[in-house]
């Protein structure tokens, strides 16, 4: 073992004893104490189906560290469901437990000098919190994901759980009756996992698998099959050899790197969520990088799978297709990939794909052929105007109207918002604008997956333009704008907005406008006044004041001091 591990200072002398004797009651013998101390940060809850499978994987992996010769630690962490609390309050701690999950890893495994971490999780924001938790500590780590859910089955459609957020926009506008919901309901998640398309989780897994942080293949496993358990033990073994080698995040979550991730997610149609997330492990592997960043890679990747939300199909057709492996291969022989990143096993990107076809299956029709795209561009754009000077995200595809200008209604909230759409307010042309929802005015910068699915369920998905200083979910599609920066509750143009304002998205120029005139602009913001903060006690109001612009990925430690 190198002599810089972090365990042997448990040996070096009487003075630590006492920390012996206490290791001892956890069952450390005489010879564990020359095996490195490995983290396994288990984020295993029943609170959503995307954790209700960790424990499970964590003590297979827990095993597998013992045989491979080091000692295992394990704690939880901490989920919130963002299916389970859309459209509510308590939405508003979703992006907030990202920095919880973060911190909490971070303060175990560094209190307890760890030497390397196995982290577990499978929701939207204990991925990310785990990685930015990892770039922070640098040392040896690797990431095991949950996995997919299976995709539920109804009237020979495959469902997911924004089938039922749709089903609800479609029963509001009289296309479904209440029998035909339920039935939905009742069969959109059969199962353990994390949401079956390319949403947040699956984009977020898919990521950290093309950054080397996961092993291959691993990233669209069913949650529910004995691969993803054998998956979790194998990572184990992986980790431990990358303790006595010291492969340390820093060598792997490089410049490089993301820029393959973000390749990787502009290929599968993933998430506008990995934006923000991208930019805040950025932040805390001190690697550079700005929304700035992501536009060339947009303009060269083409869209290569056809996954929900926009798509036909689900993370599971994709694994049985070739998974992510086989996309990086395509990217890679196109010049799209950068082979030489290093992974968590000690091999290039080159070398892990080394014996993957350049070219896919012809039996399979989830993942296209180069030359045969879906869209020949990527799909997460990054819009800017005098409604978004330091930028907005949208996804640019599988949209029939890629310009909207239209009257604007303005709404303070996401509950007021929806109200209207499902009272059938809303109309074709129509430029919704939900504000004070960012990082800061929600606080916790809510995701809009009822009003999007409701606008899509009542047929307005290619007519109504909807933008938001907020986020939205990966199942999210149509012309939506989220990200908004700098949000309405620190004076961004958007809290400008009047009921009736004629706004322009458009998706090829990325242009996101307000057609007022600078003086109208000005006098408007003469008259505006900053709000109350909503929240005075508690982890929101701490997050209020701590968290940055999205446009810096709402992080909550940029500029401390």
């Amino acid at each position: 073992m190198p002599d810089n591990l972090r365990s042997q200072v448990v040996t070096q002398g009487v003075q630590r004893t006492p920390n012996r004797a206490m290791l001892r009651a956890v069952g450390f013998g005489d010879e564990d104490f020359t095996k490195p101390v490995v983290g396994l940060a288990n984020g295993y809850s029943t609170i959503t189906p995307c954790n209700v499978g960790l424990n499970g994987l964590a003590e297979r992996a827990e095993s597998a560290l013992r045989t491979a010769g080091s000692m295992p630690q394990t704690f939880g962490t901490i989920t919130i469901s963002d299916g389970i609390s859309m459209g509510t309050e308590g939405m508003k701690y979703s992006l907030v437990s990202r920095e919880v999950i973060a911190d909490s890893i971070e303060t175990a495994c560094t209190g307890q000098s760890m030497d390397g971490v196995l982290a577990i999780g499978g929701c939207d924001k204990n991925m990310p919190g785990a990685m930015i938790a990892i770039a922070r500590m640098n040392i040896p780590a690797i990431f095991v994901y949950g996995g997919t859910i299976k995709p539920g089955h109804y009237k020979g459609q495959d469902l997911t759980v924004v089938s039922a957020f749709e089903a609800v926009g479609q029963y509001s506008a009289g296309k479904i009756d209440q029998a035909e919901l339920l039935e939905v309901e009742r069969r959109a998640c059969p199962g353990a996992g994390s949401c079956g398309g390319m949403y947040t989780a699956n984009t977020m897994s898919s990521a950290f698998e093309a950054m080397g942080m996961s092993l291959m293949y691993s990233s669209t496993m069913a949650a529910e099959d004995e691969e993803k358990a054998e998956s979790a033990e194998k990572s184990a073994f992986a980790l431990v050899k990358a303790i006595k080698q010291q492969i340390l995040p820093s060598q792997i979550l490089t410049r490089k790197a993301f820029e393959n991730a973000i390749s990787v997610i502009m290929a599968v149609g993933g998430s506008t969520n990995s934006v923000l997330h991208f930019l805040a492990i950025a932040h805390a592997m001190g690697v550079p990088f700005t929304l700035e960043d992501f536009e060339p890679i947009r303009a060269r990747v083409p869209v290569l799978c056809d996954l929900k939300p926009s798509g036909k199909y689900v993370a599971t057709d994709l694994h049985k297709a070739g998974g992510i492996p086989q996309v990086m291969k395509i990217l890679l022989a196109n010049g799209l990939l950068h082979g030489d990143a290093l992974t968590i096993t000690g091999q290039t990107i080159e070398e892990v794909l080394a014996d993957i076809p350049a070219e896919p299956r012809a039996d399979q029709v989830v993942i296209r052929p180069f030359n045969n795209p879906i869209y020949p561009q990527g799909h997460l754009g990054i819009l800017k105007g005098n409604l978004a000077t330091e930028g907005s995200v949208a996804k640019l595809t599988g949209i029939k109207n890629r310009q909207i200008t239209g009257s604007a209604r303005v709404f303070e909230s996401e509950e007021d918002c929806l109200k209207a759409i499902l009272a059938g307010e809303i109309k074709a042309g129509d430029v919704i604008v939900v504000r004070y929802e960012g990082p800061k005015g929600g606080p916790g910068m809510r995701e809009m997956l009822a009003p999007t699915s409701a606008i899509i369920g009542a047929g307005l998905g290619d007519s109504v333009g909807l933008i938001t200083d907020g986020r939205f979910s990966g199942g999210t599609y149509g012309m939506v704008v989220g990200h908004v920066a700098p949000e309405a509750a620190v004076g961004g143009n958007i809290g400008l907005v009047k009921e009736g304002d004629s706004i322009t998205i458009d998706a090829d120029a990325r242009l996101l406008q307000m057609n007022v005139s600078d003086q109208e602009l000005a006098k408007r913001r003469e008259q505006w006044q900053a709000p109350a903060p909503r929240y005075k006690k508690g982890i929101l109001a701490k997050y209020a004041k701590l968290v940055s612009s999205s446009s810096q990925g709402a992080v909550t430690d940029l500029d401390l001091f």
